[in-house]
C-alpha cells in the first residue's frame, strides 16, 4: 500500500506522486521557482515551506493540499497503524554492508583498545520531520561487514526537543565517551546538546544542560576539538535558514564538557569558499549558503584541516579548510575546489588500524537513500586527497 502524503512528506515525495505532483509544481510556479532547480531542497519537507517561504505558504494552504490528495482528510502521519509492532525494536542482525545501512552524517569512531569501528550518524527513517526515535549505532572489525543497530540514544521522558535529531559524533574523552548532537525545540530553534556514556556503543545519556550552542541562535552539527594545550572547544554552524549565508563559530568548552564559556569566535562564513555556491530553489532577499558538518582533524606535519559542506556545482560537497596559525581560532583559508564535489557530504576523517586516514560521508544525499561511504585518503604536509580504491580493504584495523 502506497504511504499517504503528509505535510511531512519532502517535496522530492510530493513531485513523485502522481496526485501530489502537479499540486506542488502550481504553487511552486507560483513562487517563481523552477522545479528542476531544486536540488537538496527535495528533501525539505512541506510543512518547512512554511517558515521558509517568509509568509507566503500558509499551514491552512499545506494543510488544504494534504486534504487534496487523501480524499478530504486531514493526514498528519501520527494515525495509529493496523499492523502493530511499530514500537518493537529493529533487531540486531550480523554481515551487513553499509549499502544496507540507511544514514546520514555518518562518524565512525576507531576503538583501538578493541579494534572496532562504531558507526553513528542520523538514523531515523524521516529525519525532517515527525517525532525522533533516537541515534543508532554499528559496529565492525573490518569496515566491510557490520553488525547492528543498537540503540545509542532513546530521548528520555521529558526530553526537550520531540524530533529532528541529527548527525551524532561520538568522541573519547577522560576515560568516558561523548556524544554532540543536534536537536530541536518545540520553538524551532535547534542546538547541540552534549551526551555521556560509559562504552562507545552507548546508551548514551544526557550531559549538558539542553544545547550548549547559543540559545536563540539556529545551530546544527558541533564537533568536539581539542586546540594545542588540550582545552576543548566546540565548533559548529550558525545556520544559513538565520542568516542566510551561514557560518562556522568555535567556542570554549568547560573542562568536563557541559557548558560553554566565553564568546563565540566566528571563522567563516560559507561563501568564502571559491567551490561553493547559493543554495538554488530557496526563494529569499538574499542568496543562501549553507555550512554543514564541521570536522576538525590535524596531520601528522601538524597542519591543522577543517572538512566542511556546503552546495556546490554539483549538488551536496564537500571541502577543506586550512588554519594558517595552526590554531583553531585561524585565519581560516579555503581550497579553491571541492574535495568531494558530487551528491554527498557532511563526512569527517579517521586513522585505520595501520595509521592511515580514512574518509567518510553519505552519498547520495536524498532520502530515503542516502548510505555511508569511505574510502581511503593519501595524507600529505598540508592537505589529503582521496584514494581511488572503493573501500579500505578486509584487516586494516589490526
Amino acid at each position: 500500500m502506497t504511504t499517504a502524503l503528509t505535510g511531512r512528506s519532502t517535496l522530492g515525495d510530493w513531485l513523485a506522486d502522481p496526485a501530489g505532483g502537479p499540486l506542488i509544481r502550481e504553487l511552486l510556479t507560483r513562487l517563481g521557482q523552477d522545479v528542476s532547480q531544486l536540488g537538496p531542497a527535495r528533501v525539505f519537507s512541506l510543512n518547512r515551506l512554511v517558515g521558509l517561504s517568509e509568509g507566503r505558504i500558509s499551514q491552512p494552504l499545506v494543510d488544504g493540499l494534504v486534504r487534496a490528495v487523501n480524499d478530504g482528510r486531514l493526514v498528519t502521519g501520527d494515525e495509529p497503524t493496523t499492523t502493530g509492532g511499530s514500537e518493537d525494536p529493529e533487531p540486531v542482525r550480523q554481515g551487513l554492508t553499509l549499502d544496507r545501512i540507511q544514514i546520514r552524517d555518518p562518524f565512525v569512531l576507531h576503538d583501538r583498545r578493541t579494534a572496532t569501528y562504531h558507526l553513528y550518524g542520523s538514523t531515523d527513517p524521516n529525519i525532517w520531520d515527525g517525532p525522533g526515535i533516537g541515534f543508532d549505532t554499528y559496529r565492525s572489525t573490518d569496515l566491510l561487514h557490520w553488525e547492528g543497530p543498537f540503540a545509542a540514544f532513546r530521548p528520555p521522558a521529558g526530553f526537550w526537543s520531540e524530533g529532528s535529531f541529527w548527525a551524532p559524533e561520538v568522541h573519547a574523552y577522560q576515560d568516558r565517551w561523548y556524544m554532540f548532537a543536534t536537536f530541536t525545540a518545540p520553538d524551532g530553534y535547534r542546538g547541540t546538546q552534549i551526551l555521556v556514556g560509559d562504552t562507545p556503543q552507548g546508551p548514551f545519556s544526557p550531559w549538558s544542560e539542553g544545547a550548549v550552542t547559543p540559545r536563540k541562535w539556529q545551530c546544527l552539527d558541533g564537533t568536539l576539538h581539542l586546540d594545542e594545550s588540550g582545552a576543548p572547544w566546540i565548533v559548529y554552524c550558525h545556520e544559513w535558514t538565520q542568516i542566510h549565508d551561514g557560518a562556522i563559530h568555535a567556542q570554549r568548552l568547560s573542562a568536563d564538557l557541559r557548558h560553554t564559556t566565553g564568546t563565540p569566535v566566528f571563522l567563516f562564513n560559507a561563501s568564502d569558499a571559491p567551490w561553493a555556491r547559493p543554495l538554488p530553489g530557496v526563494s529569499r532577499r538574499f542568496p543562501a549558503h549553507v555550512t554543514d558538518g564541521p570536522f576538525l582533524f590535524r596531520l601528522r606535519s601538524g597542519h591543522l584541516l577543517m572538512l566542511w559542506s556546503s552546495h556546490g556545482d554539483q549538488g551536496y560537497a564537500m571541502g577543506l579548510a586550512h588554519s594558517a596559525s595552526g590554531r583553531i581560532t585561524g585565519p581560516w583559508t579555503q581550497d579553491e575546489q571541492a574535495l568531494w564535489p558530487t551528491d554527498g557530504g557532511h563526512g569527517m576523517v579517521f586513522r585505520l588500524g595501520d595509521g592511515s586516514l580514512a574518509l567518510t560521508l553519505h552519498q547520495p544525499n536524498n532520502t530515503p537513500d542516502e548510505r555511508a561511504v569511505v574510502r581511503r585518503l593519501v595524507e600529505h604536509d598540508t592537505t589529503v586527497t582521496i584514494e581511488d580504491t572503493a573501500t579500505p580493504d578486509g584487516g586494516c584495523s589490526s
